[in-house]
């Protein structure tokens, strides 16, 4: 299978819905318009393709030299576990290897877990660091 990797922020509405309603993120696909104008106002999106259909995205947010989040990233499920997810890690992570601070925020899995240390991330509650967040559901 070829998948295919692109930056690109303007993705459409239909897209989008289908990629997020694939993983479960029901929350984002309630307003596609809302979640069509967050991904364009991201500071940095990469795209992953099979074909025409988008599998997968990474999205972050940030100023990209002090502080860089990472806000989403999902791989439809039926690509998982290919390392597509891993490609738009490192995408990222290369692109903004100077940055300070990178940072995401995730629910706890054991497959989760695994995934971001892989990548070289660290769980603030095994670190130095201490984690808070202020969620409006």
């Amino acid at each position: 299978m070829k998948v295919h990797y692109l930056e690109i922020k303007q993705l459409d509405k239909q897209s989008l819905k289908a990629l997020y309603a694939d993983v479960g993120w029901s929350a984002y696909t309630k307003d596609p318009d809302k979640l069509q104008q967050s991904v364009a106002n991201s500071l940095y999106v990469s795209t992953a393709w099979h074909e025409e259909e988008l599998i997968g995205l990474l999205r972050a947010v940030g100023d990209g030299l002090s502080i860089l989040y990472i806000q989403d990233i999902l791989v439809k499920k039926a690509y998982q576990n290919q390392g597509i997810g891993s490609n738009l890690m490192r995408g990222v992570l290369k692109r903004y290897a100077n940055v300070r601070q990178t940072v995401l925020l995730t629910e706890e899995a054991p497959n989760t877990r695994r995934y971001y240390e892989k990548n070289g991330f660290q769980s603030c509650d095994q670190g130095d660091a201490v984690a808070f967040a202020k969620l409006n559901t």
